[in-house]
Order: C-alpha cells, then sequence, then structure tokens
C-alpha cells in the first residue's frame, strides 16, 4: 500500500456540520487519500453513532479529530487557508480551480507550517467573518443545473485532488497499475529504433520507389509523441527484427 503523505501537514476543516453521518463519511474520504488530519468546528452532534457508521473503518480519524469552537481556533497556526464554497460576490476573494487549490495547498504545506482545507455548513456553508479568514476560496465547477454536491463529496473532490498532486510531486504513478516505471528512452534508444525501423521499410520495400524522408519524418514525430520508455523500444525493435526475419525467408532482402 503506498504510504506517501503530502508534504508537511494538510487539515482537513469542517465548519458547524449538522449530520453526523457526514463528518462519518468525510472522514472515510479523506482517510482513502491519505490523508488524517480532521478539525472539526462547533459540530451540531458529535460524537454519534451515525459518524461511525459511515466512517466504514476510518475510525482512527474520527477519534483522533480535533474539535473547536471557532474557525479562527481551527487555523490560527496555519500559514494557508482555502475555503471551499459556491461562487459568491459576498466576499472577494481569489478563486481557484481544486487542482489549483491543491496545488496551491502543497507548495505551502512544509514542516512546521501546517494548512487548511475548510468546509461549511451542509445548507449555508461559510459565513462572510469565516470566510474573510480564508486566503482564497476553492470551487468545485459542478453542474449549474443542479449544484447541488453532498459534503462529504465535495471533500472526496478536494482530496482526490491532493493525492494526485501529491503522487505527482513524488514521481509516483497516479493511474493504477502495479506501482512499477520503466526508465524513459534515451535518445541513443529512440536513434536506434528509428535506424531500424528505416532499414525494415526498405527490406519490405515500403516505400515502393519513392524518397523514404518524407515517410520517415511523419514516422518519427509520431513516436516521439508518444513518450516511448526503455521497455516499449525494446518491443518495437523485437516486432521489427521478426518483420526483418519474415521478409528474409519470403527472399525480399537484397542479397
Amino acid at each position: 500500500m503506498n504510504t506517501v503523505q503530502p508534504a508537511g501537514e494538510v487539515r482537513i476543516v469542517l465548519v458547524g456540520t449538522s449530520h453526523p453521518g457526514n463528518i462519518g463519511s468525510a472522514a472515510r474520504a479523506i482517510k482513502t487519500m491519505a490523508l488524517e488530519r480532521l478539525v472539526l468546528v462547533a459540530p451540531e452532534r458529535f460524537p454519534h453513532a451515525d459518524a461511525v457508521a459511515m466512517a466504514a473503518g476510518a475510525d482512527n480519524v474520527l477519534e483522533s479529530a480535533t474539535i473547536v469552537g471557532s474557525l479562527a481556533e481551527a487555523v490560527a497556526d496555519c500559514s494557508l487557508v482555502l475555503g471551499c464554497t459556491a461562487r459568491s460576490r459576498r466576499i472577494q476573494l481569489e478563486e481557484l480551480s481544486p487542482r489549483a487549490g491543491a496545488a496551491r495547498l502543497l507548495d505551502a504545506a512544509l514542516p512546521g507550517a501546517p494548512v487548511a482545507l475548510v468546509f461549511g455548513r451542509e445548507r449555508t456553508g461559510l459565513e462572510n467573518d469565516e470566510l474573510q479568514l480564508c486566503h482564497a476560496a476553492v470551487h468545485i465547477p459542478a453542474n449549474p443545473g443542479y449544484s447541488s454536491l453532498n459534503l462529504a463529496a465535495a471533500v472526496q473532490v478536494l482530496a482526490y485532488e491532493l493525492r494526485v498532486a501529491t503522487l505527482e510531486r513524488a514521481g509516483l504513478p497516479t493511474g493504477g497499475g502495479d506501482g512499477h516505471r520503466e526508465a524513459p528512452a534515451s535518445h541513443a534508444q529512440l536513434e536506434g529504433l528509428f535506424d531500424q525501423l528505416g532499414e525494415t521499410l526498405d527490406v519490405i520495400d515500403f516505400h515502393k520507389g519513392r524518397a523514404p524522408e518524407s515517410a520517415m519524418r511523419k514516422l518519427r514525430r509520431i513516436f516521439l509523441r508518444c513518450d516511448l520508455d526503455e521497455r516499449e523500444v525494446r518491443l518495437l525493435r523485437g516486432v521489427l527484427a521478426d518483420a526483418q526475419r519474415m521478409a528474409r525467408l519470403a527472399g525480399r532482402e537484397p542479397d
């Protein structure tokens, strides 16, 4: 299991949550993305059995959650505070996409300099005085015709962006697989591939008497766009070697 953590400390802050089940669901959402720091500002009902049930195993996140009376107290030691909000003209804040917000948080998260991502109440969001405590706002571009996003779902979206940004910065894969990454093909390896490709095209009489330069330029561009790794180059060269062998068996290779 990958245990990569964001640089420094990222704190998820829920303000005035009314439904304990949403707290549990949010705890589950952040744990799946390798975050653990949860701060609850004046929750209406917590601790609560519904929170435990909806956490679905993220009990350690709930047990270690900090409960405070105000957002000011929750973020007092933070170097950066981002508030997740719907678009609003009440407070003029810089507005970031979830991806840009995740990047901003990781840039600021340093040892001894925690950062906070703040989510407001289920129905009314963050109040004006709470928004004033935020350095910028994060807006999820939901369907404008139906933008009613559940609190835990919003937490999951932002936690996912933080996870992807963290893995990318660590040079780790973000799209599944076994986590093994081949080294990218070197210039010399690619040139060897192109030389063998040119030889193979000659052997199979691909050009039919036409000048080969134009076709080779186009093929080079195609392969260079693919960002080939060493294993892929070896595979392609194996295919070309077999094509040459079959051409020899068919008597097409000149003596």
